[in-house]
């Protein structure tokens, strides 16, 4: 079991955690997962970067956003519980050297996996663009983290409530087109970015990273639910990722299995909160 240390909410439904996982802690690198249970029997399982590691707190910092039934409970944990299951660190870890400058690119709640991919391209001498985008200016996470990490940090906003009003691949092209251009780009965030991002990137011949965040079950690569196309081949993200060339994703197929099962997270929200305002109303 792994303690909870800290907790902090980010924004209305983001929240930072920092669990006691001195193992995971030591031997995570960059770009790597782990998968946690909040209830011991019958739990989903819930893949999640490692944000940060603290080896001598013995510390992982997980970054997640209340999507579904799962991550509403987790929210609920406080300081001092315990989650009953974690296992990690998972995946293959993010290729770092040298590349010379670098675009990292991060929507939304993706700024969290980008930041220690970021962090160790930085700590290899790599020049390092930051571009942040959300939504509005409360869903913006780790602007400080980023902004220390950064030669240069750019924020988008899609409603101009903060920083630039646009989208991140506005700014992105305007980098490609600089002389001389970047030499990778590495974008993590919604699928459609992710895939909008390749695509801006692509006439210019700069090789786009993209960390997937697929439907998973086990992490081993066993159940299948993970697949991806890549190219001319199927990829699990557990086992084969999370990491691919952008260029390469079948990004189409892949926003078609994530939405396999929105009605029934929809379904098991609704009527989780049809049975909390009963609960609250028996309790009046």
């Amino acid at each position: 079991m792994n303690k909870v240390i800290y907790k902090e909410q980010l924004s209305e439904d983001v929240f930072l955690m920092r669990l006691e996982a001195p193992l995971i802690a030591e031997e995570r690198e960059a770009g790597q997962f782990i998968m946690l249970q909040i209830d011991e029997d019958f739990g989903e399982r819930i893949p999640l970067t490692i944000a940060d590691a603290d080896e001598k707190e013995g510390s992982i910092t997980i970054i997640f956003q209340i999507v579904g039934k799962s991550t509403k409970e987790l929210a609920k944990f406080k300081v001092g519980d315990f989650i009953p299951t974690l296992v990690g660190p998972l995946g293959k870890p993010t290729h770092i050297e040298n590349f010379g400058t670098v675009v990292c690119i991060g929507g939304g709640i993706g700024v969290a996996p980008l930041h220690p991919i970021a962090q160790a391209l930085k700590k290899a001498g790599n020049h390092v663009i930051t571009i942040i985008g959300a939504r509005n200016k409360d869903l913006i996470i780790l602007e400080k983290e980023m902004d220390a990490i950064a030669d240069e940090l750019i924020i988008c906003t899609d409603d101009g409530s903060y920083g630039r009003k646009a989208l991140v691949t506005e700014p992105l092209k305007e980098i490609c087109e600089r002389d001389p251009k970047p030499n990778m780009a590495i974008a993590i965030g919604p699928p459609v970015m992710m895939k909008f991002c390749s695509e801006t990137t692509k006439p210019y011949k700069v090789f786009t990273q993209v960390s997937l965040n697929t439907i998973m079950v086990d992490g081993t690569g066993m159940c299948g639910g993970c697949r991806v196309n890549v190219g001319d081949e199927v990829k699990f993200v557990c086992v084969d990722g999370p990491e691919f060339d952008g260029h390469k994703v079948d990004f189409d197929n892949m926003i078609t299995r994530l939405g396999s099962y929105k009605k029934i997270e929809h379904d098991k929200s609704e009527c989780n909160l049809e049975k909390e305002a009963a609960k609250k109303e028996a309790e009046l």
